[in-house]
Order: C-alpha cells, then sequence, then structure tokens
C-alpha cells in the first residue's frame, strides 16, 4: 500500500514538534509589507510580522504558493511511489487550496487536495488527524472519512477589535450580517464550512470580553471536546488569559496558545483572538 504524506499551508497553526513528528509538508506563502517580500515562517516570524505590519505604511500583501512551487513540492514528496495528501485553508481567505489543485493536475505522482473550510488551529486539527492515521497505515478513504468528521465539527469564533484591516483588505464583502460602515465596533465572527459571519457586533471590549465569557461557559458544558487552540493577532496577554480560563474548566483537554500567521494576522488585524475547539 502506498504511504500518504501529508502537505499543508503556512497558514495552519502547528507547533514545530508537530511537524517533525509526523514529517509534515509546510508550503509558505508569501507576505510584501511595503516593497519587502518575506516568506512565512521562513523570513519572517510570527512575533516580528505583528511590529512590521504596525510600522507600515501600507497593508500587507499577501500570496498564495505558485502552481510550480505545489507542483514541485508533490513530485518530490511522489518521487518514492507515495501519494499526497494536501489540506489548505479555506477558499474564503485565499487562493491557495486552488493553487494546490491545479498543481495536482500537473503532478506527475498521485496527489488528492482538500478544502478544510478552516484555517488556523482549526486546518491543524485536520492536518494532525491524517498525519497520525497515514503514520498508522490507514487508508486515503479512512483519513478522509475522519477529517471530514472533524471539519464538520470543529468551531472557529474570532474576536476582531478593529475592522480597518478587513475593509483595507477587500475581505469585509465575504463576512455576511456586517456593515462596515461602523469602523470603531468590535465584531465577534464565526468561520463555518468556509463561510464569514458576524454573530455579533458591539462598541468597546465589553462585546469581545462577553463573546470570551459566554464561549467559556458554553464549553465547559460540553463533555467531549477533543483540543482547543487559541490564537491572537497581537493580543498575547488575552490569549494566555483565555488559555488558562479554558484550561481551568476543561482540565483534562490540551490547549494551545499561540500568535496566528501573518497571513490571518494580516485579515483580523492586531488585537483578534480565535477560540478553536472541536468535539468528537
Amino acid at each position: 500500500m502506498a504511504n500518504i504524506k501529508i502537505v499543508t499551508d503556512s497558514s495552519v497553526q502547528l507547533t514545530p514538534e508537530e511537524i517533525s513528528k509526523y514529517h509534515i509538508t509546510v508550503v509558505p506563502l508569501t507576505i510584501m509589507i511595503d516593497n519587502t517580500v518575506y516568506i512565512d515562517g521562513e523570513t519572517i516570524t510570527r512575533e516580528d510580522f505583528m511590529d512590521e505590519m504596525a510600522a507600515a505604511q501600507n497593508l500587507p500583501k499577501t500570496s498564495q504558493p505558485a502552481i510550480g512551487t505545489f507542483t514541485d513540492v508533490f513530485d518530490k514528496l511522489t518521487a518514492d511511489g507515495s501519494q499526497v495528501l494536501a489540506i489548505h485553508m479555506t477558499e474564503t481567505i485565499s487562493g491557495t487550496v486552488n493553487s494546490a489543485r491545479q498543481a495536482a493536475q500537473l503532478a506527475k505522482g498521485k496527489v488528492t487536495v482538500v478544502d478544510s473550510l478552516s484555517t488556523d488551529r482549526g486546518l491543524a486539527f485536520q492536518v494532525l488527524a491524517a498525519a497520525e492515521m497515514a503514520k498508522a497505515g490507514k487508508d486515503l478513504q479512512a483519513i478522509l472519512d475522519k477529517i471530514k468528521q472533524i471539519r464538520d465539527n470543529t468551531t472557529l469564533v474570532l474576536g476582531v477589535t478593529s475592522l480597518d484591516n478587513l475593509v483595507k483588505g477587500g475581505r469585509i464583502s465575504r463576512v455576511s450580517g456586517l456593515i462596515s460602515s461602523f469602523l470603531n465596533i468590535k465584531v465577534v465572527l464565526q468561520l463555518k464550512e468556509g463561510e464569514l459571519s458576524a454573530l455579533r457586533k458591539g462598541r468597546g471590549m465589553k462585546t469581545i470580553n462577553n463573546f470570551i465569557t459566554e464561549t467559556i461557559s458554553q464549553m465547559a458544558k460540553m463533555p467531549n471536546i477533543k483540543s482547543v487552540g487559541i490564537s491572537t493577532a497581537g493580543a498575547t496577554e488575552l490569549g494566555e488569559d483565555v488559555g488558562k480560563r479554558i484550561a481551568e474548566v476543561l482540565p483534562s483537554v490540551p490547549v494551545l496558545v499561540r500568535p496566528t500567521d501573518p497571513v490571518i494576522a494580516t485579515h483580523t488585524g492586531p488585537g483578534a483572538i480565535a477560540i478553536i475547539y472541536y468535539v468528537d
């Protein structure tokens, strides 16, 4: 049976240990800040990016990997007869998954491409399950069934403290239920089945703090949460605090608190915090 190798993109929220343990290939996006081009995760760190974005004159521009980049990766990984399963961030945010699909048509080996309909730790839940099953020798269909189950049972909610970046990046039109004329409002968004929708909006941090408290109390009542990710765009202390509060109510569930990727931070702007979890 052909070995299955897992590929994803740099919007994923994985620790270096997870990447090396499961031999996951992460294809980086590129980010242009003013006139300097950075390779996500290679020539700029997540922490440095927040400083660079704050100092930049223009909103950073993010670019998906070129089709040729993906084709090279796929050909290299399949050269030994292995097949590739590539799981990518939702098309709502980036054209990365479409680049990968086009590359899969050109690749010499067998490549299956999946839109995770998520990103960040929500994408990681699917990638890790796939990598674990591939390592255990499970077949492709079993892996695809599992990641669909995770995808259908993942919640990603996001508090955004400023709409400036969503407006400047042209992403605001993709958020259903959001009127962008009030730029000084805080919003709570949900990414579900690849669609971004506004759950609530209001002025002041109370909107975000109430959302966090309510989300944690809902999670406390759920018996079967498998894993939790807290990802922040510059809101490090808030992220650590939320992580501790969740760990208190769900002591046996792993909680990962980390800065989000520059691609996501560009869209959300500074001060954003996401709570991501999946139930079995």
